[in-house]
């Protein structure tokens, strides 16, 4: 398919998902009647939902465009350094110490914040040391594994104390919930990851650059040490706030790039803003499906990424059988 035309095609199809998100309910499709005191609730309820999911696919898919450029590794997704388990601490340990009240402000989502930007340091810290100097891919990666394993081991350490309503909502959450209860933190959390897009348009030079690889760049002119750092930022920016506003939601970061990738080419410039919009409408989607699929049983949204991205992940998988992890 011509890239202009895909182009075009990936246009329509966000404002369309943006419709069919707005129209998912329990009930089926259709429009909330706002001249009622419950239509109008109702449309509160899913704008915001809807404006969580497209900030939190976009702010995953950028994550994950950085990441398989900065680490060269076309499996790299937001959670390879461990911010998706430091989040989910943050966020456990508040339920765990403040209750499940925290849910209708902001302690939860900061809690969440917080610890992921903590594992980041640490990491990066750890990748150092290994390296004798600045962090190198290889100790980035096996740093981010060995962090996240004693992440998730302190997380069932604090699963097994919580209470049966704590569990219930640390569980629910883990899962992938785009249910903000309050406008605000959908804004508080929408600001980041803005920021951290518009970061990442800025070093879209210095990407291109990158996936040739740190010595290559260095010649081209990168100052490699600094473009990395920021880039690790900013998908760090942009992951901690999408696990912070709606929990673990995996594989977006995983499959959005991919398919972008297809839409608009490996160039940053064009590859960074279809990843955005291809990961908000793709997460909008999943949430209605998750809404709709069994109504009224509501699936969480991280379910059905999941379904999508495994069968993915294999396929990526399948086809680098043979050649080096990291190239």
């Amino acid at each position: 398919m011509n890239r202009r035309l895909a182009g075009v095609l990936l246009a329509l199809a966000v404002p369309l998902a943006l419709a069919l998100g707005l129209a998912a309910g329990p009930a089926g499709f259709g429009w909330p009647d706002p001249t009622t005191a419950l239509g109008r609730s109702l449309w509160l309820l899913r704008g915001t939902r809807v404006g969580a999911g497209f900030a939190v696919g976009a702010g995953l898919a950028c994550a994950g465009v950085l990441m398989q450029a900065l680490l060269r590794n076309p499996l790299a997704d937001p959670y390879v350094l461990g911010v998706s388990s430091g989040g989910a601490l943050g966020a456990a340990a508040v339920v765990l110490t403040v209750g499940t009240g925290a849910l209708h402000g902001l302690a939860m989502p900061l809690g969440a914040f917080a610890v992921a930007l903590l594992t980041l340091g640490l990491v990066l810290l750890l990748a150092g040391r290994a390296a004798g100097g600045g962090p190198s891919l290889y100790g980035l990666l096996l740093s981010g594994v060995i962090v996240a394993a004693l992440l998730s081991s302190l997380l069932l350490l604090l699963v097994s104390m919580a209470t049966h309503e704590g569990l219930r909502t640390i569980t629910w959450w883990m899962l992938g919930s785009l249910q903000v209860h309050e406008p605000a933190v959908l804004v508080a959390g929408a600001l980041p990851i803005g920021l951290a897009v518009l970061g990442a348009l800025a070093l879209a030079r210095e990407l291109d650059a990158l996936t040739l690889g740190r010595s290559m760049a260095h010649h081209l002119g990168v100052r490699t040490r600094l473009a990395v750092g920021l880039g690790l930022a900013f998908a760090t920016l942009a992951a901690a706030t999408a696990v912070a506003l709606a929990g673990l939601i995996g594989f977006v970061g995983l499959v959005v790039p991919h398919a972008a990738r297809a839409i608009a080419g490996a160039g940053h410039r064009r590859l960074l803003p279809a990843a955005v919009l291809g990961g908000g409408a793709f997460l909008v989607l999943c949430d209605a499906a998750a809404r709709t699929l069994f109504a009224p049983v509501e699936l969480p949204v991280g379910v059905v990424t999941a379904l999508i991205g495994g069968p993915f992940f294999l396929f990526i998988l399948r086809r680098r059988r043979g050649r080096g992890w990291i190239e």
